[in-house]
This record gives C-alpha cells, sequence and structure tokens, in this order.
C-alpha cells in the first residue's frame, strides 16, 4: 500500500499548510490547562498531496544565540533553543476511526531523535470556521492522570 494520501478532488481537507492559533494541553484531574510554548507560541504545519508532513512550533521572541554558529554557543543557550523549538516530519495518511477522521504521521526527522520511528495519532477536526484542530490523549504518572494536547492551526493567506 503506498503512503501517499489517496486525493480525489476536495478530498484531502489537510493539504496545505497552517499556521498555530493555540497549544494547550487539558488534564483529566481538573488542574488548569497549561500553554507549553506560551499564549503566543507560532508555528507552521504543511501537508503535500504526494503524504509528506513537516511540523514546527516555537514559543515567541525566542532569544538570538551569542554566536552565529549554534556549535560555537554557550550550552545553556543551546539547551534554552532546543527546550523552546518543536519540530518532526515525515509521511502522513488519513485513516477513518468510528464517526471521525484522524491523521497517522509516520516521523523520519526531527528534532527529538526519539522521536524518529515513533507513529504520532491525532484526532481531526475540521470546524466550519475552517479552523483544524488535532489532538491526542496520553497518561502521565502511572496512568491514573490523562492529558490531552490540542493544537488549533488555521489557514492563512
Amino acid at each position: 500500500m503506498s503512503h501517499a494520501v489517496e486525493r480525489a478532488e476536495g478530498s484531502n481537507p489537510l493539504q496545505g499548510s497552517w499556521h498555530l492559533v493555540c497549544w494547550d494541553i487539558q488534564y483529566s484531574d481538573g488542574r488548569p490547562a497549561t500553554l507549553p510554548f506560551g499564549a503566543d507560541a507560532t508555528g507552521l504545519l504543511c501537508y503535500t498531496d504526494d503524504g509528506r508532513m513537516s511540523a514546527c512550533i516555537a514559543r515567541a521572541e525566542r532569544p538570538a544565540l551569542s554566536q552565529d554558529s549554534p556549535r560555537n554557543a554557550p550550552d545553556a543557550e543551546r539547551l534554552a533553543a532546543f527546550e523552546s523549538y518543536f519540530q518532526y516530519a515525515g509521511r502522513y495518511r488519513l485513516e477513518q476511526e468510528g464517526t471521525g477522521q484522524q491523521v497517522v504521521h509516520e516521523v523520519t526527522h526531527a528534532l527529538n531523535p526519539n522521536f524518529v520511528g515513533s507513529r504520532q495519532v491525532r484526532q481531526v477536526e475540521l470546524a466550519p470556521d475552517g479552523r483544524l484542530t488535532l489532538s491526542a490523549t496520553d497518561a502521565l504518572q502511572g496512568g491514573s492522570v490523562q492529558r490531552r494536547h490540542r493544537l488549533v492551526w488555521e489557514r492563512r493567506t
């Protein structure tokens, strides 16, 4: 089976580029939602017609490194740059799941090397206003608390 997204005219609502509106994490134990990269995080998500995707998210107004080359920057600056940026890319496919859709990202490249080779599965919701929400739920320590990552994206011209 080809990994490319099967595409009849208009059948792939994800194709194109999307800009991050917000990323929040909600918790099943009632604690307040968190914003991993802040309220003004930026991001770009691209889906191609041949089944490839790329996503990056960054904390807004990241400080510049003190050196032109990251290799020459102090360790603390490099760590701060790594901790304020998230990126991965690979293949994707849309799948039906119950009455909804999910997108499966098969990661081939990532800032975090532990992501390479993983499958990132996201629930897909397309709102009437055209916004795209991708979400996934996982368990925290011991599995007693569930957290739901919710990323809202919009197209911009």
